[in-house]
């Protein structure tokens, strides 16, 4: 498999298991459990979901677009729950279209960009990539305990729940 095409399916993966999450699980939250503090490193479901739109918005502006928006990790973008559902996933589905069109010369690449902190960085493209679709799984697994902790069904959102859905359907 191409290395393009293999962050094209992780793209699929990004967007898929983050709608299985908001749409399917996080939309039945009471607004008190929406907002209460589950001890995640954001506290509360509500500021760990703003904070995956965050970091899916710094990456994206680094990756597809070569800037280095500062913002602090913790920014609250919303505090209504639907226009934040809403934007996560809007920004979320934007990768595969973007990964299309991408040269793939681009993989082979380095990514250099400015940390919130002012610290110029220099990594490799293709790796950079690789978290920034790694780190939303991360938080997503955060949230999934958190809404075992509430006595709510956990999200199965294994990529390979993805992969078997997907080899289903051809």
């Amino acid at each position: 498999m191409q290395i393009g095409a293999y962050f094209s399916r992780l793209a699929r993966y990004h967007a898929w298991a983050t709608a299985l999450l908001l749409d399917e699980h996080l939309a039945h939250l009471s607004n008190a459990q929406w907002h209460q503090d589950c001890k995640l490193y954001f506290g509360s479901v509500h500021r760990t979901v703003n904070h995956l739109l965050v970091t899916d918005n710094i990456w994206f502006a680094r990756l597809a677009e070569g800037i280095s928006p500062r913002m602090p990790l913790d920014t609250e973008l919303y505090h209504e729950r639907d226009p934040l559902a809403a934007a996560l996933g809007t920004a979320v589905r934007r990768w595969s279209p973007w990964l299309a069109e991408l040269d793939a010369s681009r993989f082979d690449g380095e990514l250099v960009y400015t940390r919130n902190n002012g610290e110029s960085v220099c990594v490799p493209f293709a790796l950079a990539l690789g978290h920034a679709f790694n780190h939303p799984t991360h938080h997503r697994g955060q949230i999934s305990a958190a809404l075992t902790g509430m006595d709510r069904p956990a999200p199965e959102l294994d990529w390979v729940y993805l992969l078997q859905k997907e080899a289903r359907s051809q």
